[in-house]
C-alpha cells in the first residue's frame, strides 16, 4: 500500500493557487448494494486542504488537488465530468486526469478495507506546516475522561482545579459539539479511562458520528479478551499502552493486543528505575512484532537516553510518535505544570486537550484555560487559540 500512495503523491503534490471549493463539511455514503461500502465525511479548508475520514477509523489529508477530487466525488459527480474539468483546469489529459481519480477512489477503497493501519495518513502534505493558523478546527481531540487510575487513587497531578468528573451525557455533548465543529479524531485518556464504565458507550457514540477514536491505557483492563473485544466491536481504531515493563500483565497486554486487528503504538516512559534496561525494553518489543513507539523522560536527566533510543528503534525500523499525550499515572508523573511552559508544534492548533471537568487546554500539562468545552460555544474556545 505504500507504494501505491508513494506514486499517487506524485500526482497530487502540485501545487495550486487557490481553491475551487467552498469550505465545509460534506458527507457521503456508499449505496448498500457496493462492494466495499464505505461512508465519507470531507472537511475542506479555507485554503483548499481537506480532512477525509474513511469509516470513521482513518484520516486522510488531502492536498487542494486532492481535495478537489474528493469533493467531486462526495457531490455526486461522475468521473468523466470530474476528469474533463480537471483536464480544462490544469492542462493535463482527460485520460491522466481519470486515471489520478480513479487512483485516489482505488485508495479510499483499500483503506475502507484495513483495519490495521496507521489512523493518519497524509497524501500529497507538506509536512513543513501542517498546522497553519487558517485552520477551522483541530485535527484531534485529547479527552482524559478522569484522573484516576487502575487502582482507583488520583494520579500524580496537580487536581486541585478539577472540581469533578463529567457524566456520560455530558461527554456525549461535547462529542456532538466537536463533530459539529469538524473535529474528526478524539483520543480517550486519563489517568485510566478504563476505569470509566462508560467508556464504550464514549465509543460507540463517536463511531456513529463519523470520528476516528483512539485509547490511551495502562493496559490491563485489555487482557481480559471479553473486554477488549467489547471496546474493538464499539467501533475504537488505534490504542497507544502505557508500558510498565516490571509487570508481565503490561507485556500480556501488548502480546493480546498484537493479535487483534486495530494499530498499536507502545509508550516508554524513561525514568532511573528502568533507564539502564531501555535497550533490553526495545529489543522485546521489537522480537513480539511492536511496530510503532512513543518516547518520554520523567525528568531532564533521561532525556539524552531518549535520543538514543528513539535512534535505535528507528534502526529497527519502528515509527516514532511524539505528539501523543501520555496518561497521568504512577508510572509516567507530569513533573510540572506551568502557565508559560514552551508549547510543542502542533498544540493548540492540530490538537486540544480536555480536562476531566470540560476545560479546555492548548495542550496536555499547560493550564491555560481556553474555555469549557461543556459550557462555551465552540468559536469562542477556538478564538482563543490566538492567546496561545
Amino acid at each position: 500500500m505504500a507504494q501505491w500512495l508513494d506514486n499517487l503523491i506524485n500526482f497530487f503534490s502540485k501545487g495550486i493557487s487557490s481553491p475551487h471549493q467552498p469550505a465545509g463539511f460534506f458527507s457521503y455514503q456508499s449505496p448498500g448494494n457496493q462492494v466495499p461500502s464505505f461512508r465519507l465525511h470531507l472537511r475542506l479548508e479555507g485554503d483548499g486542504t481537506g480532512l477525509l475520514i474513511i469509516n470513521a477509523h482513518t484520516t486522510l489529508h488531502l492536498n487542494q488537488t486532492a481535495a478537489e477530487y474528493a469533493y467531486s466525488f462526495v457531490q455526486g459527480r461522475s468521473p468523466q465530468d470530474t476528469a474533463r474539468e480537471m483536464s480544462q483546469r490544469y492542462k493535463v489529459s482527460a485520460d491522466q486526469a481519470l486515471a489520478d481519480y480513479q487512483n485516489l477512489m482505488d485508495t479510499v477503497k483499500l483503506l475502507s478495507t484495513s483495519e490495521d493501519i496507521d489512523p493518519i495518513t497524509y497524501l500529497g502534505i507538506e509536512r513543513t506546516d501542517p498546522y497553519p493558523r487558517s485552520l477551522t478546527a483541530p485535527y484531534r481531540l485529547d479527552c482524559a475522561l478522569t484522573y484516576r487510575t487502575s487502582n482507583m487513587e488520583p494520579s500524580e497531578v496537580p487536581t486541585q482545579r478539577i472540581k469533578r468528573e463529567l457524566l456520560t451525557g455530558e461527554w456525549i455533548n461535547i462529542l456532538d459539539k466537536s463533530w459539529r465543529a469538524g473535529i474528526p479524531h478524539v483520543l480517550f485518556t486519563g489517568g485510566e479511562p478504563t476505569t470509566r464504565p462508560d467508556l464504550d458507550q464514549l465509543l460507540t457514540h463517536a463511531q456513529h458520528l463519523g470520528m476516528v477514536t483512539g485509547l490511551l491505557t495502562d493496559g490491563i483492563k485489555l487482557s481480559d479478551s471479553d473486554y477488549l473485544h467489547g471496546l474493538l466491536h464499539s467501533g475504537l481504531d488505534h490504542i497507544m499502552i502505557l508500558l510498565n515493563d516490571r509487570d508481565e500483565n503490561s507485556w500480556d497486554a501488548i502480546r493480546d493486543v498484537l493479535h487483534e486487528d486495530i494499530f498499536l503504538t507502545v509508550h516508554i516512559t524513561l525514568n532511573k528505575t528502568n533507564t539502564s534496561r531501555s535497550n533490553e525494553i526495545l529489543h522485546r518489543l521489537q522480537k513480539m512484532g511492536v511496530l510503532n513507539l512513543s518516547i518520554t523522560a520523567a525528568t531532564a536527566a533521561e532525556s539524552q537516553v531518549v535520543k538514543d533510543l528513539a535512534s535505535t528503534a528507528a534502526s529497527f525500523g519502528m515509527k516514532l510518535v511524539w505528539d501523543i499525550p501520555v496518561p497521568y499515572s504512577s508510572f509516567n508523573p507530569y513533573q510540572l505544570e506551568r502557565e508559560d511552559e514552551h508549547l510543542i508544534e502542533g498544540a493548540g492548533k492540530g490538537w486540544l486537550y480536555v480536562e476531566p471537568d470540560g476545560d479546555v487546554l492548548p495542550v496536555q500539562g499547560v493550564t491555560k484555560v481556553m474555555g469549557n468545552l461543556l459550557t462555551d460555544d465552540w468559536s469562542a474556545i477556538w478564538k482563543n487559540r490566538s492567546f496561545v
